[in-house]
């Protein structure tokens, strides 16, 4: 038998962490965790940062664009515009139709 089997893991409560800030390493102890070791001794930067907690949606779903694109709006073609009772629209319209 080999004598790492026989052993328990050991459990660490210190902790080496690295600034991006600063560049430098240092030990937390983790058994006492405070809110003053959420910063780098050495550049007082806050390098802990909180957890984002998933927000509910309800979204849609479809194959790929590339392959079928008629969930995709496409905002270059435009819909037919809306015309007034006599079918000609409004003035900028008319003027357009007329030349």
């Amino acid at each position: 038998m080999c004598d790492a089997e026989e052993h328990a893991l050991l459990q660490r409560v210190e902790v080496v962490f690295a600034c991006k800030k600063c560049k430098k390493c240092f030990r937390k102890d983790t058994s006492q965790w405070d809110e003053s070791d959420e910063y780098c001794p050495h550049c007082d930067n806050h390098f802990v940062i909180d957890a984002k907690t998933p927000q509910a949606a309800l979204r849609v779903e479809g194959e790929d664009i590339r392959k079928d694109s008629r969930m995709v709006k496409d905002d270059r073609i435009k819909g037919e515009r809306q015309r007034g009772i006599f079918g000609l629209g409004d003035a900028g319209d008319l003027a357009d139709r007329l030349g």
